[in-house]
Parts: structure tokens; C-alpha cells; sequence
């Protein structure tokens, strides 16, 4: 089978009607499921739209959103539902693990946490199971991620646009698109580690800052005890009673 076959095989798919229920099917299971990461397909399909026109992006980004804000939710609903160990991919060490991150995270930075745990693959299905787990608010994670998820798309078309615009690759549709995937998983692994070096920064921000309130009020503490002289903080010794023939 040539490249030459496949480039058009995937070019004539990617014009299809069918293409996006299939889409957002996948968009959809990878909210609660751990799959392949969604955004290759996206970046994928922004690389050939370059080529082709298709397919049309707003659509694609629109199927992305909705697949994707769907999943979130059905992971979020199963957590409250079933919680994190209730299936045997759940009780896996590593997925365990990933749970205890999440919900270690998640009780100090919420918000902060399941934005930015959209854009890390098993981490985004971790962080809604353990949202819905720990009796997060609904509302207040419904819009958090529909604007995670929005920004996530945007960021997916914008990688697969921008690694498909080199020259050499403008007559070569599916070396675009290799490259494209490429690109998109070196930034992704650059942009986990880049939030969870930020997720420690701010573990390190918030043990100093709870260490200086325990000092201030310690001080405060010693600051409002009566002056009494010193020997009357000192431990004082239990005083006996003389047994007869002492």
C-alpha cells in the first residue's frame, strides 16, 4: 500500500459527513476512558485540512467541544455514582496513583486544577472521576471545563495548523500530519511537566505561607500571655508528702 493511497484515502474521509459522528464519539469516550490522547485527531485533521480544505474546521471544533464537554461530565456523573475503584482498570497501581494526585490537588486548587488537567490526557480523566468522587460542586465544574475545553480545542487546531505551515511539507499531506502528531505530543509532555513543576511551585507557595501564619499566631499567642515572672512558666516539681519515720 503507497503513502501516495493513504494520503488520499485520509484526505477523501476527512470530507465525509460520517467523519464527525465517528469524532465525536472518540472525543466523547476519551473523557472518561483512557484512550489515545484526542487532540492527535484534531491536530491530525488541522495538518490535512491545510492541504484539502477539509475538513471544515469549525465543525471539527465544534464536535471536539461537545464530544469532549460530554465526556467530562459522564466522568464526573460516574465518580459521584461508582467513585474511583469500582472497575478493575480503576485499581491499577498507576491509575490509583493518578486518582491520589487528583484528589490531592484538587482540595487545594480546584479551579486551577481541572482547567489545566484538560490538556494532560489521563490526567483530565483522573481529575473528573475524582470531582464527581469528592462531591465537587457540579456547576462550578460544568463551566470551569466547558472553558477548559473550549481553549483546549483552540490550542489543538492552532498546533496542527502551525507544524503543517512549512513550505516542505505544503505537497506532502501525511508527512505534515506525522510531524504535526509529533509536535503536538513534545508540547504536551513540555506542558505536563511545565503544570506539575507549577502544581509543586504552588505547594511550596502554600506550606510557607501556612508555616508564617503559625508563627504569627504563636507570636501573637506569646504576645497576649500576662507578664508573670519567669520561674512561673518554668515546670514546676510535684510536691511529696512525708511518709512517718522521715
Amino acid at each position: 500500500m503507497s503513502l501516495t493511497f493513504i494520503d488520499h484515502a485520509i484526505l477523501h474521509a476527512a470530507g465525509q459527513w460520517w467523519i464527525y459522528p465517528i469524532l465525536l464519539v472518540f472525543f466523547f469516550v476519551d473523557g472518561f476512558a483512557m484512550i489515545a490522547p484526542s487532540e492527535t485527531l484534531i491536530v491530525a485533521l488541522a495538518a490535512y485540512w491545510r492541504h484539502s480544505g477539509e475538513p471544515n474546521l469549525w465543525i471539527l471544533g465544534a464536535t471536539a467541544l461537545i464530544g469532549a464537554m460530554a465526556g467530562d461530565n459522564v466522568a464526573y456523573f460516574l465518580g459521584r455514582k461508582i467513585g474511583t475503584d469500582r472497575w478493575k482498570w480503576m485499581r491499577r497501581p498507576r491509575v490509583q496513583k493518578v486518582f491520589g494526585w487528583a484528589r490531592h490537588e484538587l482540595d487545594k486548587r480546584g479551579a486551577v486544577l481541572i482547567f489545566t488537567a484538560r490538556y494532560i490526557p489521563w490526567g483530565r480523566v483522573a481529575v473528573n472521576y475524582v470531582s464527581g468522587s469528592t462531591g465537587f460542586r457540579h456547576r462550578t465544574f460544568f463551566w470551569l471545563d466547558a472553558f477548559a475545553c473550549l481553549t483546549w480545542v483552540g490550542y489543538s487546531l492552532g498546533v496542527g495548523l502551525l507544524a503543517s505551515s512549512f513550505p516542505w511539507l505544503h505537497h506532502n499531506p501525511l508527512l505534515s500530519v506525522v510531524v504535526a502528531v509529533a509536535f503536538a505530543l513534545v508540547l504536551g509532555v513540555l506542558l505536563d511537566h511545565s503544570i506539575t513543576v507549577l502544581h509543586r511551585w504552588r505547594d511550596t507557595v502554600d506550606a510557607r505561607r501556612a508555616a508564617a501564619a503559625a508563627r504569627a499566631e504563636h507570636e501573637r499567642e506569646l504576645a497576649l500571655r500576662p507578664h508573670l515572672p519567669a520561674d512561673d512558666y518554668a515546670p514546676r516539681e510535684r510536691e511529696t508528702t512525708p511518709t512517718p519515720g522521715e
